[in-house]
């Protein structure tokens, strides 16, 4: 099953890539490798804000990290024009704005992963990172970046 399959079956619509909030690009290619930068998440075309442990909870996490994996697709589909070519997402780097005692944020993490698996089969297995931090840019929720191999 085709990458694009996999993402109609899911009800998956891709985005277009979104314009940097600050100075950098969406997007490096190097070689076979794509580094995508921090995309942070939001509900409804504003950044979903809130703190971990605080004003949400595992849950909700879980579903603003699988939002910007979502958005993580829409921007790495416009780096290497076809997701088919995905050789393995290498690695994900998962910030979580979330309270002091807060420790589930690998949890929370697990919306982008469980998600890259749904859709790039075992080429979505990944190594990867999550932590707590105590504030995101927008006062975003989450923000994820990832390494993706290419052909």
């Amino acid at each position: 099953m085709s990458v694009y399959d996999k993402l109609k079956e899911l009800g998956i619509t891709l985005p277009p890539v979104a314009t940097p909030a600050a100075a950098y690009v969406p997007f490096v290619r190097t070689g076979n490798l794509v580094f995508i930068s921090g995309h942070t998440a939001k509900r409804d075309g504003k950044p979903w804000v809130g703190q971990l442990g605080k004003t949400m909870n595992t849950e909700e996490g879980k579903q603003a990290a699988r939002s910007i994996a979502v958005d993580l697709m829409g921007t790495l589909q416009a780096a290497v024009g076809d997701l088919n070519n995905v050789r393995r997402i290498v690695k994900v780097m998962s910030l979580v704005n979330s309270s002091p005692d807060f420790i589930e944020h690998h949890l929370v993490t697990n919306g982008a992963s469980e998600l890259f698996g749904q859709v790039f089969g075992d080429k979505g297995a990944h190594a990867r990172s999550a932590f707590g931090v105590a504030q995101i840019p927008t006062g975003s929720c989450v923000e994820i970046e990832l390494i993706a191999e290419v052909g």
